[in-house]
């Protein structure tokens, strides 16, 4: 028995090298690693730890159903609720973005580019 915890209390706390893990939970499945990867940094931003799961699974596709290689992001326990929030807002459609044609040939453009994808020429003026 470890100071203050019964072995039944280890279920839920684990005490390794004196710290303490809460147990975690799936928060998400993701379609690939980079969507992981990119919901998992929008979370360390908060200050949410999570761990991606089944990064490596993708060899297993054949031996493996394939929705049990999908990566999955996992949280402790006590920030769950906070970081479902952020998924929430991670998943929300983006509106549309705004075009702009281009002063030199007239072809529209989306806002994101820097240059005109028809003729090159520059979008600056936007």
């Amino acid at each position: 028995m470890v100071s203050g915890f019964s072995r039944f209390d280890c279920d839920w706390v684990k005490l390794t090298h004196h710290r303490r893990y809460a147990p975690m939970r799936r928060l998400y499945t993701a379609s690939n690693l980079p969507e992981a990867y990119l919901l998992l940094h929008m979370l360390e931003t908060e200050g949410i730890a999570a761990q991606v799961f089944n990064e490596n699974a993708q060899g297993g596709v054949g031996e493996l159903p394939f929705t049990h290689t999908y990566p999955e992001l996992w949280v402790e326990d006590y920030d769950l609720q906070r970081a479902r929030g952020i998924v929430e807002q991670f998943e929300q459609p983006k509106g549309p973005l705004k075009s702009f044609p281009c002063v030199h040939c007239g072809e529209q453009n989306p806002e994101t580019f820097d240059f005109c994808w028809n003729c090159g020429a520059s979008m600056s003026a936007y």
